[in-house]
Order: C-alpha cells, then structure tokens, then sequence
C-alpha cells in the first residue's frame, strides 16, 4: 500500500463541494486515514509552500490557501500518488480530461480545487507537515 498527501482547496470548501470530493475519493477505492478541516494561517501556508518561494505566483498562492478553510488528508491505495493524481486531473481544469476533480470541481488555474502530492518524497514532506502517527488511522 501507498499513501499520498491532498487537500481539498479553499474555493472548492467554500463552493460546498468537499462532501462530493470526499465521497469520490472513496468510491475510486482511497482508504483516508487521516483528515482534517484546517484554515491555514499565512505563516503556515507559506512553510508549506516553501519550496516555491521564488516564483512569482507565491504570493498569491499562500493568500489562496490562507483565504478560506481546506481538508487536508492522507490516502491509502495501491499506486495512490499516480491514481490520485489522475483522479485530480490537469493543474488547469480547462485541459482536465472529463470526470477528473479538477474538470468538475475546478474554476481556474489558481482555483483548481485539489492538490496532491507528486512523487513519494513530496508526499513523505507534506503528511509530516500535517499529520503526526498518532493522527493516523
């Protein structure tokens, strides 16, 4: 089994549509072992996004994440970093392939609803920033 790391965005839990999320997830066979509702302060989601921090788009990526609540959540599947990932779609919802999060989910670009971890080392940094073992079952 693998784990991977998602969030579910502030646009889509502000949209109301983390329940729909939540339920997809599972219904493609995702175990979620950990879960949290949590509203990222901008010291936070800046840690977070540390490792894009000389990009122009910083800016305005931690005030995305800091502007309304998320879920965070750790997946437990075979293969879940590429499935979750193919379950999410196109970083731009406007080239997601039908039935991906991000085509039905997602407004823009920015507001793309989801995040997932891409490969096991971003996904072993981003379940440890969120989560401890104890939080996980």
């Amino acid at each position: 089994m693998e784990r991977t790391f998602a969030i579910i965005k502030p646009d889509a839990t502000a949209a109301g549509d983390a329940g729909a999320i939540i339920t997809r997830i599972e219904k493609e066979g995702f175990k979620i072992i950990g879960l949290k509702k949590i509203h990222l302060s901008k010291k936070q989601a800046e840690g977070f996004y540390a490792v894009h921090k000389e990009r122009p788009f910083f800016g305005d990526l931690t005030d995305f994440m800091c502007s309304a609540p998320c879920i965070v959540m750790i997946l437990e599947k075979e293969n879940a970093i590429k499935d979750w990932r193919d379950l999410m779609g196109a970083t731009n919802p406007a080239d997601a392939a039908e039935g991906t999060m991000r085509k039905e989910f997602g407004k823009s670009i920015d507001n793309n609803a989801t995040h997932g971890s891409d490969a096991p080392e971003t996904a072993a940094y981003e379940m440890a920033f969120f989560f401890s073992e104890l939080e996980l079952v």
